[in-house]
């Protein structure tokens, strides 16, 4: 939904609002974030079934070879690098007097200095709303997430709160953003290819890299990137990360799932939506203990144990 926004509004992200409608065309217009979001479409389609089935009919053997070699060689193509690519090149297009601020040079960097009033208040107003949303996205649906993507391996929740906590810990005093794992980056990462480690410590090099050379004058190149692009991945992490619901094996499972998501998006609070969900699965599971005698025997209702 966010991802829609970003395509169909121009945004003011330092107020956090959107305006008027998008222009169709335009350097940053519906056209072109059409354009792109085919492209990623006809290039990673919807993606690869996790046991995708082998055909075995020999007349159409020759047919097959030639449609995995055409799959082969689209997924090879790194649609969303592109994408991103288009979407620079645009920002010089759309400014081109950024190219004056670019300084090349790592930016200075200073330990921050905290008061007992800033760690009393970062605590309060920060801590406490974020902690249910960090639990949640960074460190539960992270690791529920890599096990479905990567069936057969085994993720640790202390491991991944771990690391989270050390990224926090040892940034903050240095002025850096909060930092976390993230569900969605998982689900954007492997849309688009990652499927491994190295993936990941490539671009954590790349970024890295960029960070030295040009320091501050990225965010400054990036303020001119068309947010329209920026929606069409976003939106593309976003369908690949709601995809994982097709796991669900029973109407109960369902069930609880829909509540949560409802509640989330109504209230805007995916802690509530994750209390709901989880009231709904002890009502649940209280219903069908209640349902069995007291000889062990489950007791059928309308078919249902």
């Amino acid at each position: 939904m966010t991802a829609v926004k970003y395509i169909r509004k121009v945004q003011d992200f330092s107020k956090s609002k959107s305006k008027e409608n998008r222009h169709w065309v335009g350097l940053d217009g519906l056209i072109l974030a059409i354009v792109c979001a085919c492209f990623i479409i006809v290039i990673n389609g919807a993606g690869k079934e996790r046991n995708e089935r082998e055909t075995s009919n020999v007349d159409d053997e020759e047919r097959n070879m030639r449609s995995k070699r055409i799959k082969k060689t689209m997924a090879n193509i790194p649609s969303a690098f592109i994408v991103f690519l288009l979407g620079v090149v645009l920002a010089f297009i759309r400014k081109p007097a950024v190219v004056k601020d670019i300084k090349f040079g790592p930016s200075s960097m200073e330990v921050v200095q905290f008061t007992s009033h800033a760690w009393k208040q970062g605590f309060i107003k920060g801590t406490i709303p974020q902690l249910p949303l960090s639990i949640l996205n960074s460190v539960i649906a992270v690791c529920k997430l890599s096990s479905d993507l990567f069936p057969g391996k085994e993720f640790s929740a202390t491991s991944v709160s771990i690391t989270v906590g050390l990224m926090n810990l040892v940034g903050c005093w240095f002025g850096a953003m909060p930092c976390c794992h993230g569900a969605g980056g998982l689900a954007g990462q492997y849309k688009f290819g990652g499927r491994s480690g190295g993936s990941v410590a490539i671009l954590g090099a790349a970024k890295m890299a960029l960070g030295l050379v040009l320091g501050t004058s990225l965010v400054r190149i990036l303020d001119w990137f068309p947010v329209g692009i920026l929606g069409v991945l976003l939106l593309f992490a976003g369908i690949e990360l709601s995809m994982t619901c097709r796991d669900m094996n029973s109407k109960g499972e369902c069930f609880v799932m829909l509540i949560c998501t409802a509640v989330s998006l109504v209230g805007s609070s995916a802690a509530l939506g994750f209390v709901c969900g989880m009231v709904v699965h002890v009502l649940l599971k209280l219903r069908n203990y209640s349902s069995r005698d007291q000889s062990g025997c489950t007791v059928f209702i309308n078919g249902t144990p």
